[in-house]
């Protein structure tokens, strides 16, 4: 199918942008919360614009005014020093300049001369004088009398205070004597030097300032301060400040809300029901690169889904013998079996347009939501068409009507009923294909299924062992093995597993090649990706007693022995007692090819097999642990598959008791019965304990028989810690290994490993790092 333009799929009308717009950056929201905050910036902070003064407390203003540093005019009369107080009264600021501090207040060479100060101790003066004095406050005397003192010169409160402020007095003379009455402070003081003009070019060294005091506690002293001075006061009244400040924050949420909201009816100005519009993905040829390459391991799918695209293709070549394509194809089969990859496959192959959507997707809170989003998805289909439509997971929409505890779901059952319509409305001449995915189609509604909606169900089983071999070789294309790796080896080894666990496998095995430093990924790695897969990451900081290990290997041991003497069981692969996952140890058996019958010979000597462990420790220890819980679970659930559905019991014959082994809708099969009677039932659990019990038997004589291989097995399993299936046939047949698997080492961790690492090491180390092949496992849980 060629692209040219007048092949592309038209563009949708919804789609108000050009061809180049992209729903990026909302530089208008930006541009309006910027100038919001710079608004908002300039009223706080519009009073540090021009140079944040230097905030002084009332007393360091005191301070600085006693030692004369406060600059209350400057040359020409102009007066600096002011005090702002607002509408109220209450509140003041003292603004002005300070000059720099000299270093010597006094008269250069001048000697201090005595002084002296009467005062009340009944006045507020002694209060202020001992603050003044603070720690240069004398040894208080108290007379009966003030002594006369007339060599000393009187002095003011202020000119004390200012001669301490500039370091005039020397603490050393100070006196004070006190009386009941009244008080005399006697001491040294020196002259004042008086403070040198400011100049013109002074000026720029001069340091703003501001005090911002309460009058209603120094507003009198404030006023006795600055009344030899003539400081002018200023009442302020910032009326704009004061209503920008209150009236701006709602503005701005106002605002940013009318935004939000327009922002809002333009989005849904596009379409009154933009709501209920799909949300189907579009994937275009340009977008869509995946083929039937690079999908393995299904073809029997991929050869019955080949006609759709043959159709898509070429339409007339079905059409003119009368034939018509399945509207609908219902692809089923277990999660990771690469369903939707395959519906992308077909849509590739074909070169047209790929819509996908979930179940999910279409029901909402709100009913009849769902059915406007299925007539939109149609009308988009056959605006695109030909083209291919996905459904993923379409149990969630598609789920059976008139089932559910308390009642059916209006929305998703309106949701049901469009899409039934809408596949009943449309013909396959349109071009238009419906392809849908679900691994529970037991719950689907019936007339979901009925011929002329979904026509065709294709089932996506896992990969048998080729169709493993075919994904892993996929996926290995992604990254680099070494020469001769196997994938055969590993197809073998992954029974049960899906393309997206060996999709994991690859990608853990690359993952473990990187930690160790290695270049490429080989065998050893993929082995040890395959079971960390399967069955978790080696626990060998599991701090186990030397006991605990022994009851590990014995049991193990009798795993293997029995695994390795039985005819009808599949091959011993490997045997360990490195704790893995939920188990401490395990004993894996790999089978040789995928199995698609199971022998009644084979599950009863499976059962002798997984009784081995219990076994081993009633022999050797005298008694049993809790470590058989896993292999009792296994050996019921076999005995009762046996006895139940695959009748292989002689006493109750070729009958099915129980319901099959598919899984439950509980809203259908919460209140089936059992179908059988409790006579039956007795009946069932006797032949299931028979069997169990007669497994039990004959693998505690098989065990006894060949007690001195257990032994053997078991003290190699304590050495080694991990056996291969042919070091188990040595001790069994000759009592010794002829070439043993050398010494486990600990694993190395992050802190303890080398800085440098020689590749030659590194391949070394990855040869004794077998990991074991996960096959059915017997094992024995933490």
């Amino acid at each position: 199918m060629s692209d040219s333009p007048e092949n592309r799929p038209p563009p949708d009308p919804r789609d108000k942008r050009g061809p180049n717009d992209s729903p990026g950056f909302n530089w208008r929201l930006a541009i309006f919360l910027g100038v919001a905050l710079f608004i908002l910036g300039l009223a706080f902070f519009k009073d540090g614009m021009a140079g944040k003064p230097q905030q002084l407390t009332y007393n360091e203003f005191r301070t600085k005014w006693d030692q004369g540093l406060v600059v209350t005019e400057l040359p020409g009369n102009k007066k600096v020093l002011r005090v702002e107080t607002g509408e109220g009264g209450l509140d003041a600021k003292v603004i002005g300049l300070l000059r720099d501090k000299p270093d010597n207040f006094a008269v250069p060479g001048s000697a201090a001369d005595p002084f002296r100060l009467t005062f009340g101790r009944r006045t507020g003066q002694e209060e202020e004088i001992l603050d003044i004095l603070g720690e240069n406050l004398p040894q208080r005397e108290y007379v009966e009398t003030l002594p006369e003192v007339e060599s000393g010169e009187p002095i003011t409160l202020r000119e004390f205070r200012q001669g301490m402020a500039r370091g005039l007095v020397d603490p050393r003379t100070l006196k004070l004597e006190s009386t009941a009455d009244d008080a005399l402070l006697t001491g040294n003081i020196q002259d004042a030097a008086p403070l040198p003009e400011i100049g013109e070019n002074q000026m720029k060294e001069l340091t703003p300032f501001v005090v911002e005091t309460s009058m209603m506690l120094q507003g009198s002293e404030l006023a006795e301060l600055l009344a030899e001075k003539e400081i002018p006061y200023v009442r302020k009244s910032d009326m704009f400040g004061r209503i920008v400040l209150t009236f701006l924050p709602v503005l701005l949420i106002v605002l940013l809300l009318f935004f939000l909201f327009r922002q809002q009816m333009k989005a849904a100005g596009k379409g009154a029901m933009s709501f209920g519009k799909s949300k189907a993905k579009l994937l275009t040829r340009d977008t869509n690169k995946v083929t039937f390459k690079d999908v393995a391991g299904i073809q029997e799918a991929k050869e019955e889904l080949w006609e759709i695209v043959e159709f898509l293709r070429d339409p007339r070549k079905f059409q003119k013998l009368g034939g018509s394509i399945p509207k609908g194809v219902l692809m089923v089969g277990p999660p990771g079996t690469g369903k939707t990859l395959l519906a992308r496959a077909i849509a590739g192959e074909a070169d047209v347009p790929f819509f996908s959507i979930s179940g999910s997707d279409f029901v909402e809170m709100f009913v009849g939501v769902g059915a406007s989003r299925v007539r939109d998805m149609f009308e988009q289909g056959k605006k695109h068409a030909p083209c291919l439509i996905f459904v993923d997971e379409i149990d969630a929409v598609g789920r059976h009507r008139g089932h559910g505890m308390g009642g059916g779901h209006d929305e998703r059952e309106q949701t049901l009923n469009q899409l039934l319509v809408e596949m009943d409305g449309f013909d396959t001449q349109e071009g238009v294909i419906i392809i849908a995915a679900t691994n529970r189609p037991d719950v689907l509604d019936p007339a979901l299924l009925r011929p002329g909606r979904f026509d065709r169900q294709v089932t996506v089983n896992l990969p048998d062992v080729k169709g493993r071999e075919q994904i892993l070789g996929v996926h290995a294309k992604k990254v680099k093995l070494a020469p001769g790796t196997d994938m055969g080896t590993i197809a073998r080894g992954t029974p049960g597993f899906s393309g997206a666990e060996l999709a994991n496998l690859i990608n853990e095995a690359a993952l473990l090649a990187a930690r160790k430093g290695l270049k490429a990924v080989t065998l050893a790695e993929l082995e040890e990706a395959r079971d960390k897969v399967r069955w978790g990451r080696e626990r060998r900081s599991l701090a186990l007693s030397e006991k605990e290990k022994k009851t590990t290997a014995y049991h193990e041991a009798g795993h293997a022995l029995l695994l390795a003497t039985l005819e009808h069981t599949d091959p011993l692969h490997k045997v360990t007692i490195i704790p893995r996952g939920p188990y401490l140890g395990a004993a894996f058996h790999l089978p040789k090819e995928d199995k698609y019958h199971f022998h009644k010979r084979q599950g009863l000597e499976q059962l002798i097999v997984t009784m081995g462990g219990r076994v081993a420790e009633e022999i050797i220890f005298g008694d049993v642990t809790s470590g058989a819980s896993g292999d009792i679970r296994q050996a019921t659930h076999l005995a009762r598959q046996m006895v139940c559905e695959w009748g292989m019991s002689e006493e109750l014959g070729m009958v099915e008791y129980g319901e099959s082994n598919g899984e439950v809708f509980l809203a259908r099969d919460m209140s089936r019965d059992r179908g059988y009677s409790e006579a039956t039932a007795q009946k069932i659990d006797a032949e299931i304990k028979r069997a169990i019990d007669k497994a039990y038997t004959e693998a505690k004589r098989l065990l006894m028989e060949k007690r001195e291989a257990l032994e053997l097995i078991a003290e190699a399993l304590l050495e080694y810690e991990t056996l291969d299936a042919h070091h188990i046939n040595d001790l069994i047949e000759h009592g010794e290994m002829k070439d043993p698997p050398s010494s486990p080492r600990p694993p190395v961790l992050p802190d303890d490993e080398p800085k440098k690492k020689e590749p030659e090491a590194a391949e070394e180390s990855e040869e004794d790092d077998d990991g074991p092949l996960p096959g059915t496992v017997v094992g024995q849980p933490a």
